[in-house]
């Protein structure tokens, strides 16, 4: 269409960059593929020096970091604390990550090794309160006896898990309550994928022993 008689130029509208939105809602569709090669699209550009890009990390991974810290330590304070602790060292240590490896595997194992050192350093061995890991709308059903039974049971296997050492509880975590592949948890715990499963069988095989014992 013509312009109408009498009008002046108007200064073209600059097209804005194109920037990285953090994302509000993943579909439980989503490839894991697809959102790999977008994580690695913003490390590059982290690398790159657009250091305000890694709250979209965070914004990501907050959840999965802080659930893996809660079931290492057993504390809700303390897997905050080790949150913030991952992140910082997640955010100085990014331009050396290796854009040909995965993302999630490097960061679990930053969180994995902060969960430990903070249990060394406080001397704490918690474990995650097992009864709060059913489906939250089973409780409303159960019957008070059948909660209680629950609760003994749960304070049963805390007790046994503290028999666990270190690296059978990280077996354990990482595969059976994070529910993690055997590769992705050798990967994370920097050993064979045999010597994983080892460790899970003799973590597994403590725990089932214990629990023929419960009354």
């Amino acid at each position: 269409a013509s312009r109408p008689a009498g009008a002046t130029g108007k200064r073209k509208t600059a097209v804005p960059a194109t920037k990285i939105v953090p994302r509000q809602d993943v579909s439980p569709d989503a490839s894991p593929e697809k959102d790999e090669t977008e994580v690695k699209e913003i490390i590059r550009q982290i690398q790159a020096g657009k250091t305000h890009l890694f709250k979209e990390l965070t914004d990501r991974y907050r959840s999965q970091v802080a659930g893996i810290a809660y079931k290492m330590v057993g504390d809700y304070d303390d897997a905050k604390d080790i949150s913030q602790m991952v992140f910082v060292k997640t955010f100085y240590n990014i331009k050396r990550f290796d854009l040909t490896k995965r993302f999630s595997t490097w960061l679990y194992r930053i969180a994995v090794n902060a969960s430990i050192d903070y249990i060394r350093k406080f001397k704490k061995h918690k474990f995650e309160d097992l009864e709060d890991t059913g489906e939250p709308n089973l409780r409303t059903t159960m019957t008070p006896e059948r909660t209680f039974q629950l609760k003994e049971l749960g304070e049963f296997v805390r007790e046994s898990a503290k028999k666990l050492n270190e690296k059978q509880h990280q077996a354990f975590v990482l595969k059976d309550l994070e529910g993690l592949d055997i590769d992705e948890i050798a990967q994370i715990m920097g050993m064979p994928q045999a010597t994983v499963r080892w460790y899970l069988h003799r973590a597994r095989k403590k725990l089932r022993g214990d629990l023929r014992q419960f009354p």
